[in-house]
């Protein structure tokens, strides 16, 4: 019971969320929105954007890094009998308590050159002549990552966890979660070639995370992600104007077969 409060009361914090990007991200467009977002400065948190997850019983279990600075995140405030809390109390709490929150900074491996980029699992708006591509990500703002995890081993993962690395639960986002894509998709990360030729810098395997046909099964690996322009919205929010140039590339998915199931792959490299 206590899981499930915990996954509806983020859901519903992330429908919040998602209410303002309705709209492809825009700098002009979101410079005055203040949504309920905290900033936990100088903390040690869990960083999941390029995380991938195993999923169990209905959770999402993702492999994330440890990192210690700023962060952003969804205020995911609730009363106690100290008063009014957030996520940051919560990760304060959790230092030493064997657990960590998962909370959002930009990958610094996804700015131009590097060896990550941003990929846009496309809605109605960027399908083109294809398909929009099913939702079907773990969606782990504000997810609780347990420490005993480090150094062990995690079904869906293969080795053991290095020293950096954590175990964060996160809930599912599909087709039916609400808030979960917008009119342009929605967003995950995955690798980047930037020596290789133009036209062969993104990664099929990126986009192929962007048709996962049953989500919820026990056993299935999906990425984390987010609605398109989310990321961008909570980097401006986290360090201020100009955002950065990015590796960028847009998925193309398409229908095939009698039974309509979608594969995508790459179809644009929109990296400036």
């Amino acid at each position: 019971m206590h899981r499930f409060l915990r996954i509806v009361l983020t859901l519903t914090a992330i429908q919040v969320f998602t209410a303002i990007l309705a709209f492809r991200f825009h700098s002009d467009l979101f410079a005055d929105a203040e949504p309920p977002f905290v900033i936990c400065e100088n903390q040690r948190y869990a960083l999941c954007a390029e995380a991938s997850c195993f999923v169990y019983n209905g959770v999402a279990y993702c492999k994330c890094d440890i990192k210690t600075g700023d962060s952003i995140s969804l205020q995911l405030s609730y009363s106690s009998t100290a008063g009014e809390r957030n996520v940051c109390d919560v990760n304060r709490q959790g230092r030493t308590n064997g657990y960590m929150e998962s909370t959002f900074s930009l990958p610094k491996n996804v700015k131009k050159g590097g060896s990550a980029a941003i990929y846009t699992c496309p809605g109605s708006a960027d399908a083109g002549s294809g398909v929009i591509a099913p939702v079907a990500y773990g969606q782990c703002d504000g997810g609780v990552c347990f420490k005993s995890t480090r150094y062990q081993r995690f079904p869906g993962f293969t080795g053991q966890l290095r020293k950096g690395e954590i175990i964060c639960s996160c809930p599912i986002s599909t087709d039916a979660t609400s808030g979960s894509s917008d009119s342009f998709g929605y967003q995950v990360f995955g690798p980047y070639h930037p020596e290789a030729a133009i036209g062969s810098r993104c990664d099929a395997s990126a986009c192929n995370a962007c048709s996962v046909s049953n989500p919820t099964a026990n056993g299935t690996i999906i990425p984390v992600g987010a609605p398109s322009g989310g990321g961008k919205f909570l980097t401006l929010k986290l360090y201020g104007p100009p955002i950065p140039d990015l590796n960028e590339c847009l998925c193309s998915c398409q229908a095939s077969g009698t039974n309509g199931a979608i594969s995508c792959t790459v179809g644009e490299d929109q990296t400036p």
